[in-house]
């Protein structure tokens, strides 16, 4: 989503770094690259000034200047300032109140509200919350059964809303609905138009007045740039939003809107849309973008995505089987479907410190039906084979390979995989090295899909 703002911005710090002593001429002639790159990138040019001249007094002072790494010290400066633009800090939803607690989800036609309502419902669930969804868009086709669908997908109640109900009386009776499902939260789906307009903001008048929500929620779709920010002080001027939820950051955004909206309008990104799939949804961290943007990574993203994906006592148990060397085709297959719900490989490397400034390995295409090849291959052997290992001889490797539909030599590079990973990871626990069989003492690269 930043490749481009990154791309620049680490061009201009490698220059910087490159010259030793620096003075303030050419830290000035720097900054103004800064301040191109982000205009480049979409960002409000009053912002883009403003961020540079905030920055230049501070990257011209002695304290930088007489530094050992000056360079280092103007990338901590940009780092800091781009933190601050972005609010500092993750700014968490208030669900303080009497349940059930209303969100208002609110943005124009074709932002992504009903599939981010959802989103949010399922990050809600996760945290020990109960939802319950209201469509209240009845203007455009099928956005109630689109809604309804995406409930029952997640086990949640869904208010039974119909086209011929006007808006506010929908949220009066969702209200008493979720009263009675046991639901301590109110996400309201409400309608969009294809442009800010009188009528909408009336009728989002009308339901703020009667559901008193805890959060109005503007979601807006990151492809469209500064007119991202644009429509949410438009919409923070008529019923006073409290937080934005950026969609389809994931895409060929420029990032202009991430770095403007909250200097614009004042009102803080509080999640960000990466993906389609109902788990794309991510805490908008401001040091993390901003670390992001600068090619730094983010490893507290890599760490939290892989606590959710994991299971502790499946982690303790798989840990025994490393150093007792009891790791099983079984078990490699599961820790394949663990590493299949981080996420793309393309995103958790993009994640990674210094990926950004890696351009052979950014632009590597990953081939994430590698897994599913891998898994087929598994799935193909008998429960003895999988187990032992060992049994698989030359006439066994045909049949799984014929059986999973692949072929001999990508079953070889599995079960190079499989012995590479139990070899290293008990040495790792402890167990020491694993017996070489006869014959088999050179070593071998393992094969992975990435």
């Amino acid at each position: 989503m930043f490749d481009n703002l990154s791309d620049k911005l680490q061009k201009v710090f490698k220059h910087l770094r490159g010259q030793g002593k620096l003075t303030e001429a050419n830290i000035r002639e720097a900054l103004r690259e800064v301040r191109m790159a982000l205009l480049e990138a979409d960002v409000h040019y009053k912002v883009a000034k403003e961020f540079v001249a905030g920055i230049a007094d501070r990257a011209v002072g002695q304290e930088v200047l007489d530094s050992l790494t000056p360079g280092q010290q103007v990338i901590k400066i940009v780092n800091e300032a781009l933190t601050d633009l972005m609010g500092g800090q993750a700014v968490p939803l208030n669900l303080i109140g009497r349940p059930p607690v209303g969100i208002l989800l609110v943005g124009l036609q074709g932002s992504g509200k009903t599939t981010t309502t959802a989103k949010l419902a399922r990050k809600l669930t996760n945290e020990k919350r109960r939802p319950c969804l209201v469509p209240a868009d009845v203007y455009r086709p099928a956005a109630i059964q689109q809604l309804t669908t995406l409930a029952q997908q997640l086990s949640l109640p869904v208010y039974p809303s119909t086209v011929d109900q006007r808006p506010e009386d929908i949220v009066k009776g969702a209200l008493d609905f979720a009263k009675e499902q046991n639901c301590d939260t109110l996400l309201v789906d409400t309608a969009g138009r294809l442009h800010v307009d009188t009528e909408l903001m009336e009728e989002l008048a009308r339901i703020k007045a009667i559901l008193a929500p805890s959060e109005i929620l503007l979601v807006a779709d990151a492809m469209t740039g500064q007119d991202a920010v644009q429509v949410a002080g438009a919409f923070h001027d008529s019923i006073q939003i409290t937080g934005v939820i950026l969609s389809k950051l994931d895409g060929d955004a420029r990032g202009g809107a991430a770095l403007s909206i909250r200097s614009v309008t004042g009102c803080p990104i509080k999640f960000i849309g990466m993906g389609e799939k109902l788990d794309a949804l991510e805490v908008f961290h401001p040091d993390r973008m901003s670390s992001r943007i600068l090619g730094m990574g983010d490893m507290l993203s890599i760490i939290e995505k892989a606590q959710e994906a994991f299971d502790e006592k499946q982690a303790v148990e798989l840990a025994r089987k490393f150093k007792e060397d009891t790791f099983s085709l079984e078990d490699f297959r599961d820790q394949l479907r663990q590493v299949k719900k981080l996420g793309s490989i393309q995103q958790i490397m993009n994640l990674l410190p210094g990926m950004g400034m890696m351009k052979e390995l950014k632009n590597v295409q990953v081939d994430e039906k590698e897994f599913v090849r891998m898994e087929a291959i598994i799935n193909s052997m008998t429960r003895e084979e999988r187990r032992h290992a060992d049994l698989l001889n030359g006439s066994r490797r045909r049949r799984i390979a014929a059986g999973s539909g692949t072929t001999v030599p990508e079953v070889n590079r599995l079960m190079k995989s499989y012995d590479e990973a139990r070899r290293m990871m008990r040495q790792m626990m402890g167990g020491g090295p694993t017996k070489k069989k006869k014959g088999k003492g050179k070593k071998r690269k393992a094969f992975f899909p990435f």
